[in-house]
């Protein structure tokens, strides 16, 4: 028995040791290391703090620049939403290095590096792990998924997102959006002076999660209401406790937040769920679930090779959701902030949808012909990308570009601050200048590549065409019977909240063309 006790202790001891030897390696020589590493090879960058690293100094930094209210005629927003990035690099250069807690991260601005990043095929660039209440928002579904799972389940989702699928949709996209404009044009006739304010942020969140929900899930908003309102209230939380030091296993604790975390959670899945049986039981012949997103995602079931599972399902309907909604509404929006201060560009916006369009509800061919439309939509996407950065982990110690990655140090891409390099888009970079998509993406700026707003490479967002698509349609059809102006009320307060929003949304006065 005593021997037995001995030994109980003995390996308590050892196992105590290890874990005292691990946290010790983490927090105290790693940061040690990796700090010495990078100097010697010229990538300096703030001082690491024992624990928190940068963090104390990254929210230190974000809500003093929060407290300020920008020039509303300034496209400089890196100042406001990177602003950490914006100081760092003028101390330390274009690349340096910082901590996320313990975790060390290296800034790289360099658009031929992004692009060996971002196209790399051998998984040397994978995505980093993110924060379990992030899992919970966006879903255990294509965005997050890594290796062979992110190839079966791309396979499985590009049928959805096929040019020949994306055309038939346009006319659910136009339905969604007329239904929208018409009670805007009745509450502005009703008015005095038969114009209105509409606060553009809310009306296209939920115009962009009608589309979504009507043309990829076969449903509506109405429906999908409470998944909608759940992940919205939930990208909050994340979005404030970004910058908090997260301690793995802190999840399982009944917090405050984390019990709203797990209500939210249970909303969302709940939605989904009605959504999903709706179809189940919609299909007798069960041939068949349909052609859109969810019915593709559904009829795996029939595919044993590459089934997925219901709570594959529910968490890919998650990510696409938020993605399918988020990042587009965002990008209507500041289109719309764009054009209320460029009123000429309006102007020839019009003129060329009249020209190729008249009145007419748009169609793929007509979309198709919309350059100086087109060409807006690229600008307000360089100058105000709902994703402000990229981030990758290296997978082992790889060379990149003249720098040596030691494996597990995080990459970030701060796509704000590429999209306004001067070295890349010329000295007028902070200005908007649709011309300079004249002759299309790659010949914008002094690197084909310099556009990052869907990434590149074979990771790059499944849903581009989808959204593009999507927001000529909207954009069409607002400039066929609207002029609009800047609210004097507005202020030019753009926010990182996992998506770049306007942080007191903007108002916009609305007038139709036609009475």
């Amino acid at each position: 028995m005593g021997y037995l006790i001995i030994a109980i202790v003995m390996v308590t001891f050892t196992i105590m040791i290890s874990k005292i030897w691990t946290i010790c390696l983490i927090v105290f020589w790693r940061p040690y290391a990796l700090t010495r590493h990078f100097r010697k090879q010229g990538v300096m960058g703030p001082r690491y703090s024992l624990v928190s690293g940068s963090l104390h100094d990254i929210k230190t930094m974000i809500i003093d620049a929060r407290k300020s209210v920008m020039d509303k005629h300034s496209n400089d927003i890196t100042q406001r939403v990177l602003p950490h990035y914006q100081i760092w690099s003028s101390l330390y250069g274009e690349r340096f290095l910082y901590w996320y807690g313990t975790e060390a991260m290296i800034c790289i601005s360099d658009v031929e590096l992004a692009k060996e990043i971002l196209s790399n095929k051998f998984g040397f660039y994978p995505k980093r792990k993110v924060r379990p209440s992030l899992v919970t928002l966006i879903g255990e579904g294509l965005i997050l998924s890594d290796g062979v799972d992110w190839v079966s389940r791309r396979r499985i989702l590009n049928p959805a997102f096929s040019m020949d699928k994306l055309k038939v949709m346009i006319s659910r996209m136009a339905s969604c959006t007329i239904s929208m404009v018409d009670e805007w044009k009745t509450k502005a006739i009703e008015a005095k002076d038969k114009s209105m304010t509409i606060e553009m942020s809310k009306e296209f969140k939920e115009l962009t999660a009608n589309i979504i929900a009507h043309t990829s899930f076969g449903t509506s908003y109405a429906h999908g209401r409470e998944a909608f309102k759940a992940q919205t209230e939930l990208q909050l939380l994340c979005a404030a406790s970004s910058s908090n030091i997260f301690i793995p296993g802190t999840q399982y604790l009944p917090t405050k937040s984390n019990i709203e975390i797990w209500k939210l959670d249970r909303k969302i899945k709940k939605s989904l769920q009605c959504i999903i049986e709706s179809r189940l039981s919609s299909q007798s012949d069960h041939c068949s679930y349909g052609d859109d997103l969810l019915g593709i995602m559904m009829d795996t079931k029939n595919d044993g090779a590459n089934e997925l599972k219901m709570n594959e399902i529910i968490e890919e309907c998650k990510t696409f959701f938020f993605a399918g909604h988020e990042t587009t509404s965002n990008w209507l929006v500041w289109t719309v902030f764009l054009l209320s201060l460029h009123k000429d560009w309006q102007d020839k916006l019009r003129q060329e949808i009249l020209e190729i369009c008249g009145m007419e509800i748009p169609d793929a061919d007509m979309l198709s012909k919309l350059k100086m439309v087109n060409m807006v939509l690229l600008e307000a996407l360089r100058l105000y990308c709902p994703a402000i950065e990229l981030e990758r982990i290296a997978s082992k110690d790889t060379n990149l570009g003249d720098l040596m990655i030691p494996k597990g140090t995080c990459i970030k891409i701060p796509i704000t601050m590429i999209h306004r390099s001067t070295k890349y888009w010329g000295e007028d970079a902070n200005e908007f200048n649709p011309m300079r998509f004249i002759n299309g993406v790659s010949k914008a700026a002094n690197h084909p590549n310099a556009l990052l707003a869907f990434s590149v490479g074979p990771r790059n967002c499944i849903g581009q065409n989808f959204a593009m698509l999507e927001v000529k349609t909207v954009m069409t059809l607002i400039l066929q019977r609207f002029s609009w102006s800047l609210s004097p009320e507005y202020q030019h307060a753009p926010v990182n909240l996992l998506t770049l929003q306007p942080q007191h949304g903007i108002p916009i006065i609305i007038k139709p063309l036609e009475l």
